[in-house]
């Protein structure tokens, strides 16, 4: 903690980091889930095959603010703010 400018730039960047990538992560859910519908409403036989992908994808989705938060706690751990 000897230098608090680069220790606050730090803090700041993981915080918008993680911050951005669960913003995405959300944004990418939702405009999956809002395909989702959209294809259960022309085809509603192929509901089965349209749900298992689109909780692949979501679950795809979901790993990046996983890998964000990662990620972050590596830099927090590197600037020994843990």
């Amino acid at each position: 903690m000897e230098n608090t400018i680069a220790t606050a730039a730090a803090l700041l960047g993981v915080g918008i980091m993680v911050g951005l990538a669960a913003f995405g992560a959300a944004l990418g859910d939702g405009l999956v889930t809002g395909k989702l519908i959209e294809g259960i409403s022309r085809q509603p036989e192929a509901k089965n095959t349209l749900f298992t992908n689109t909780l692949i994808s979501v679950g795809l989705i979901e790993a990046m603010p996983i890998i964000a938060l990662v990620v972050a706690l590596i830099i927090l751990s590197a600037i020994k703010v843990l």
